[in-house]
């Protein structure tokens, strides 16, 4: 057989277990709670799992890889910044996020939690945080089918349409019938899958080389990749040179976005128990560190091993992000190959099928239950939330179809609007009793509106996450102070869920609703 054949072969398995766990999931889903998610009852391994997938996308696999390989150990700065801020986000937000969701009216978005957090009588907070998530991800998921169609023409020279109509309809198909409970599952074997193709290709590529200890000296005095003119990269291994401090500054600033992303700290709602997040936090940022490892030695294997055989080269002469795709095709069998290569189509679809679930969870629960007068059945409520996927999918390919720099643009700067807009805002939640409606609402129109002008206007001074974030948090704080405080019940919940919190750090075994309703009576 062909090469290509064993691919499809690979991508036919990997697509058929995908859709066997949207299917397990689906006769796993009653409720309304069980499709939005999974009727908080996720197990840490499977939170943590879930939330790096849908988190690293194919920049994991393609472009830290390809950028590392080009430029050096300076770009480590922004892989150094996430990892600080996903270890944060799992210490800080998690374990308090859990507890106070459950004190704050059982909330199961994070606009219903944000409105319940405050009281806010009048829905604007509820409604303007959910069509910022609206907005962001609808561009989000069209950006994952591009780059779903750019995998199939990369790796096949197939069609872009049928290959991103492919991704569209199996990511569509499992989150439709599957929800909250096969997003998750699916991202925990996505990112499995991600986890042993960045620890066996490199290893292998290091087994393959003549002289593996050359990885230590090779790309600052050898030609390798872009570099042809006798003397390699000199700087490669210096993690400042030519690098400013904005660009350092703005870089680490990644981590700040964590706090703000709705498809990460819904993760954090639906454990079982604030306890869990102990361990989700070990795991998470356990996995994250290892792949981010493996993502590093693919570049610094990679300048050896593309430069000791003249045989072989990179496929992406640019910004060589096929590095380890490439590696994977010519150290394999191709059937092995194929099943490494859908490590990073795993990315692609973690990351869209979070965000699908996010959008649609968002237009039923924080837009639509707000206007209908009369609450329909259970299975009316999963059923709209079913057809609200298939819409959000339908536009994304739309959008899709003619790829632009305008939409692709857009996914640069989302990390930092949700981060500017909510990021501050839900760390004030957790912290911060003062809060009140009016300060939550003008921190968050500010972090986005200031990331949205910075990124176009003055993005190349430093990350507009930078100043969005600041700028979030001092609206957020100064109109606070500046207008009536909460109401008293609203300092209470934030003592209550702060109490709830410290049960678990004495009591990992406690039930969650039985330990809320005794610290509400308390």
């Amino acid at each position: 057989m062909t090469e290509t054949t064993w691919f499809i072969i690979a991508i036919i398995i990997y697509m058929a277990a995908m859709l066997a766990i949207g299917y397990w999931s689906y006769t796993k889903t009653d409720k309304y709670d069980d499709y939005v998610l999974a009727d908080r009852k996720l197990n840490p391994f499977v939170a943590a799992m879930s939330a790096g997938a849908s988190d690293m996308s194919g920049w994991l696999l393609m472009g830290l890889p390809g950028a590392l390989f080009v430029t050096g150990m300076s770009e480590l700065w922004i892989a150094i910044g996430l990892l600080i801020g996903a270890w944060a986000n799992w210490m800080w937000v998690a374990p308090r996020l859990r507890a106070y969701s459950e004190v704050a009216n059982n909330s199961i978005t994070l606009p219903s939690f944000f409105e319940n957090r405050v009281h806010d009588k009048s829905r604007a907070l509820r409604i303007i945080a959910s069509l910022i998530i609206i907005f962001f991800f609808t561009f989000y998921v069209s950006s994952g089918m591009v780059s779903g169609g750019r995998y199939f023409e990369a790796t096949f020279g197939g069609e872009y349409l049928n290959g991103m109509l492919i991704v569209a309809a199996v990511t569509v198909a499992y989150t439709f019938i599957g929800g909250f409970l096969a997003v998750s599952y699916t991202d925990a074997v996505q990112g499995m899958i991600m986890f042993a193709s960045l620890i066996i290709v490199p290893v292998m590529a290091l087994l393959a080389l003549d002289n593996p200890s050359d990885i230590w000296t090779w790309a600052a005095s050898n030609d390798y990749g872009p570099y042809t003119d006798g003397i390699g990269n000199p700087t490669y291994f210096n993690m400042i040179a030519g690098v400013s401090a904005a660009a350092i500054i703005g870089n680490l600033a990644w981590g700040l976005g964590y706090f703000g992303q709705p498809h990460i700290v819904v993760r954090f709602m639906a454990l079982s128990s604030p306890a869990q997040a102990r361990t989700g936090r070990w795991i998470g940022v356990g996995w994250m560190l290892l792949c981010i490892l493996g993502a590093t030695f693919t570049a610094l294997i990679g300048t050896v091993f593309f430069s000791q055989n003249p045989d072989i080269a990179v496929t992406d002469r640019s910004a060589f992000e096929t590095i380890f795709l490439d590696m994977g095709r010519i150290l394999f069998h191709p059937l092995i190959a194929g099943l490494v290569l859908t490590a990073v189509l795993a990315a692609i679809m973690s990351t869209m099928s979070s965000q699908l679930l996010v959008v649609s969870s968002s237009l039923i629960e924080d837009l639509y239950k707000i206007v209908v007068k009369r609450l329909p059945s259970e299975g009316v409520l999963i059923n709209l939330s079913r057809t609200a996927v298939v819409a959000v999918a339908v536009i994304g390919a739309l959008l899709a179809l003619n790829p632009s720099d305008t939409i692709l643009g857009l996914v640069g700067f989302a990390w930092a609007g949700f981060g500017a807009a909510f990021g501050p805002l839900m760390l004030a939640s957790m912290y911060w009793k003062r809060l009140n409606t009016a300060g939550a609402i003008a921190g968050m129109v500010t972090g986005a509106v200031v990331v949205f002008v910075w990124g176009n206007f003055f993005g190349d001074i430093i990350y507009e996450m930078v100043p969005g974030f600041i700028a979030a948090s001092l609206a957020l704080i100064g109109v606070s102070l500046l207008t009536s405080p909460p109401p008293a019940q609203v300092a209470r919940e934030f003592e209550q869920a702060a109490k709830l919190n410290t049960v678990f750090q004495d009591d990992e075994d406690v039930d969650i609703e039985a330990a809320a309703a005794q610290v509400k009576d308390a």
